[in-house]
């Protein structure tokens, strides 16, 4: 029975109050703080007072305890709109919000679906949105967008990362790396990429993702249309 699924444990009034979502919210908490590293059952029954040993009749294992974070998060995406164009362009940013809340998820997101209540209600809603489109098309369009998102925040994010490890911003990077950059390109054996370093807008994170969306949304538009 998956966890889902399973019954909780009657709380017992003696012992500090304990359910599912009281443990997700505190693991949540953790990880939010110090990343999924701080995450176990140990150190949420330390952050909740109680002893390691009560968290095992609500929770299994840490997978179950990483699928219902993952799942509480995706509680959080609720894509809206006017036809389906508005609701993927909703399911796009409203992630991409969720992660940047929640680092640790750009981890966790892609490969096998999540089976959660809060994610099938995502898909469902995403799914309604699309109710007109070719049945044999509707989940390669949902899959596109939920790559195109998955691949934007995990390169966000691994450029927060980088900042914090290496102490340096983007533009403090840009500094130190440009006059290699420079030498480089004076060799002539990348003018294209020298061309757009040089001349090309610099867009910052907010701009490159709504254009890159705009790309892909187009292009599903143009496919349903012809």
């Amino acid at each position: 029975m998956l966890v889902w699924e399973r019954p909780e444990p009657p709380d017992r009034p003696v012992l500090a109050p304990l359910s599912r979502e009281r443990i997700v919210r505190a693991a949540i908490r953790l990880a939010d703080a110090d990343g999924l590293e701080a995450v176990s059952l140990r150190k949420v029954a330390a952050a909740l007072d109680v002893g390691p040993m009560r968290l095992y009749g609500y929770i299994a294992t840490k997978d179950e305890l990483l699928d219902l974070m993952v799942d509480a998060v995706y509680g959080e995406i609720r894509p809206a709109g006017d036809g389906w164009r508005e609701v993927l362009r909703s399911l796009a940013e409203t992630t991409r919000q969720a992660v940047h809340r929640h680092e640790w998820l750009a981890d966790l997101i892609g490969g096998r679906p999540q089976l959660g209540p809060n994610a099938l209600a995502r898909g469902e809603a995403v799914l309604a949105a699309l109710g007109g489109v070719d049945v044999d098309i509707v989940m390669p369009v949902v899959t596109a967008v939920d790559a195109y998102v998955i691949g934007a925040v995990r390169r966000e994010i691994a450029e927060q990362r980088a900042e914090r490890a290496t102490g340096m911003d983007k533009q403090q990077w840009q500094v130190t790396f440009g006059p290699y950059l420079e030498r480089t390109f004076a060799t002539g054996q990348f003018p294209a990429l020298a061309t757009v370093v040089r001349e090309g807008a610099h867009l910052d994170a907010d701009e490159t993702f709504r254009i890159g969306l705009d790309f892909l949304l187009d292009g599903i538009e143009a496919r349903i249309s012809g």
